[in-house]
């Protein structure tokens, strides 16, 4: 029985909700099916959005005595919580942004069971992942047909020091001076830092309808609850669906300092980016952070050029402790993709034409086999390097913050990975630095035990 303070309440969709049909409504109620569990997990996470923890079993030990049941009625949806978090309530009243993402959650799950997975989308080929991507994001309204580009998105990590947060939020201050939204990962850190910033600058131009746009995935959503700036939620199948999404949607790409999940991000951009099919596409991709990240930036710097080579160094900027020049550099891209779009006959709100290989498409599933048997060599085509370089970090990733990926380590032990001498010299120094300087795990619990052990 939880000892965390708990409210029932019975919750009506918001306008704009679609209704569910009753076999949705059904697959998602049967308890003996995947999905309950799923809609499980991913609504206590919304409802316990704000609490600094990147455990994804610590919602559930808290609130061990949690369940939502969905009900179809003449009037539309309804979700009965019981024994939900406190938290997420004003005197007895949802908050109003918790409210919106739990019925996110339901649109999403539903959409991706009965329409993604149920055979329309032949997701063994990229066309039909690509559509899927489309689906979902169109599905949940995140694509605006009437808009100039103005979607940054910005990755970074969920644990990071309390100046690097701040300086996201000074970046996001000028995004929004400059009237762009802002599209994360949805969660703590360098995800909430910049819409928190871009919020004050879209309130001092007065823009009004601003999107803050967060991107997950079942897997990481419990370690990565959505922070409460998002007003617009996507919970996409998987990471690599997740990570079509951001690319497809960005106008320009920002990274501020983290650790595994942020290396794997520029990694799979990185990979896009270095296909010869790729070769003019414009989209800017800034790597920023202050003045004290600067090591950190030069460390990420000199890994990848080792391992990918300068061209890999020429699709991204660095720039330390400015962030106007950020905000401008990025505005500069922004006007490049604009005009390669009309010139190519793109649409603004989904990027079409970029070229994304089936690598970097096909879900990876972290398991002690597939992480061993990773080909970390230079002789590698470099895009296709990327995307086994980008796999590796995917695995660390699972085994820090993923259920499942969490279970496996304390079964069967740290993934082995093995891969060129140097290269693993050179990764072995970058993933000591991400803990020594508690890139893997929020401080404050215990010491952090790596799930991996790099065989040179």
């Amino acid at each position: 029985m939880s000892t965390y303070e708990t409210v029932n309440a019975k919750l009506h969709a918001l306008g704009g909700m679609d209704i569910l049909s009753r076999n949705e409504v059904g697959r998602l109620r049967d308890a003996s099916g995947n999905l309950l569990a799923l809609l499980k997990r991913c609504a206590l996470a919304v409802l316990t959005s704000g609490v600094e923890s990147d455990d994804p079993r610590a919602a559930a030990e808290r609130y061990p005595d949690f369940e939502i049941r969905i009900e179809q009625q003449d009037r539309g949806l309804k979700l009965d919580l019981i024994n939900a978090p406190a938290q997420a309530f004003v005197d007895g009243q949802i908050i109003k942004g918790i409210h919106e993402l739990l019925f996110a959650v339901v649109r999403d799950i539903a959409y991706v069971a009965s329409d993604v997975q149920s055979g329309r989308f032949d997701l063994t080929e990229s066309n039909g992942i690509t559509n899927a991507v489309f689906e979902i994001l169109r599905n949940a309204r995140i694509l605006k047909p009437k808009l100039d580009p103005n979607l940054v998105v910005c990755w970074g990590g969920h644990s990071i020091a309390r100046h690097e947060y701040s300086y996201t939020k000074t970046v996001g201050y000028q995004f929004g001076l400059r009237g762009f939204d802002i599209c994360t990962g949805c969660g703590p850190g360098a995800m909430k830092g910049p819409m928190k910033g871009a919020t004050i600058g879209h309130a001092k131009q007065r823009i009004k309808n601003s999107r803050y746009i967060g991107i997950t995935e079942p897997g990481i959503i419990a370690a990565e609850s959505p922070n409460p700036i998002v007003n617009h939620l996507v919970i996409m199948p998987d990471i690599e669906k997740r990570l079509e999404a951001f690319v497809r949607c960005a106008h320009g790409i920002v990274v501020f300092p983290g650790g595994v999940g942020t290396a794997e991000e520029i990694l799979y951009l990185l990979g896009i980016l270095l296909h010869e099919e790729n070769r003019e596409e414009p989209l800017p991709m800034v790597l920023t952070g202050p003045t004290e990240s600067k090591a950190y930036f030069e460390q990420i710097d000199a890994f990848l050029k080792l391992c990918l080579g300068e061209t890999a160094a020429s699709r991204y900027h660095i720039i330390v402790n400015d962030p106007a020049m950020v905000a401008k550099r990025v505005d500069q891209g922004i006007q490049k993709v604009r005009h390669h779009r009309i010139t190519g006959r793109d649409a603004f709100f989904y990027n079409w034409s970029l070229k994304i290989d089936e690598s970097l498409q096909r879900p990876f599933a972290p398991t002690h086999e597939n992480m061993r048997s990773l080909r970390i060599h230079r002789d590698l085509p470099k895009h296709e390097l990327a995307s086994e370089l980008r796999r590796l970090f995917s695995g660390i990733v699972a085994g820090n913050v993923k259920e499942e990926g969490i279970r496996a380590i304390e079964k069967y032990g740290p993934f082995e990975i093995q891969g060129e001498p140097e290269i693993m010299q050179a990764l072995d120094a970058l993933l000591a630095s991400f803990v020594a300087q508690h890139r893997m795990k929020l401080p404050g619990g215990s010491a952090y035990q790596p799930c991996y052990r790099l065989i040179k």
